[in-house]
């Protein structure tokens, strides 16, 4: 189990990757700031997942039990953040975000509504989502012994 939560972290990994390039890309990162997410948020989203991701590789290398729940502890600040973006990139998504033509600035460079998270794509946020959840499951029935 420990080396499917590790295919899973990955796979969320990729997702994850893909939707900070994009957000940076966008203008995420860019002063006036027209993100809805902090970049501490996002900074502090990936560094966590980053550091869980080596604690997991880490552990299945030397089988130690406090290495997984030290990786499954990460990993529940990791969620909480993410979730707090998932609920703060949704009005974006039905068309809600401050921008321009939505009476908001609009940033040379930036996303058409001046929203750098417009541009995530649903299915990788979903992709993302998903796999972040059965990879969180996984960590934890492993540190529980399960399997």
């Amino acid at each position: 189990m420990g080396i499917a939560a590790l295919v899973t972290w990955l796979l969320t990994a990729a997702g994850g990757f893909y939707l900070l390039a994009t957000w940076i890309a966008k203008g995420g990162v860019r002063q006036p700031r027209t993100s809805h997410f902090p970049p501490a948020v996002i900074f502090g989203h990936f560094l966590l997942a980053v550091i869980g991701l080596v604690v997991w590789i880490v552990y299945l290398v030397v089988d130690e039990d406090a290495l997984a729940w030290t990786a499954f502890a990460l990993l529940v600040p990791v969620a909480l953040l993410g979730f707090a973006m998932l609920i703060r990139w949704i009005p974006v998504y039905r068309g809600a975000g401050v921008g321009a033509g939505n009476g908001g600035p609009s940033v040379p460079g930036t996303a058409p509504n001046g929203v750098p998270e417009k541009h995530f794509p649903v299915a990788a946020v979903a992709g993302h989502g998903t796999f972040a959840v059965v990879t969180v499951v996984l960590v934890l029935l492993t540190a529980l012994g399960v399997g």
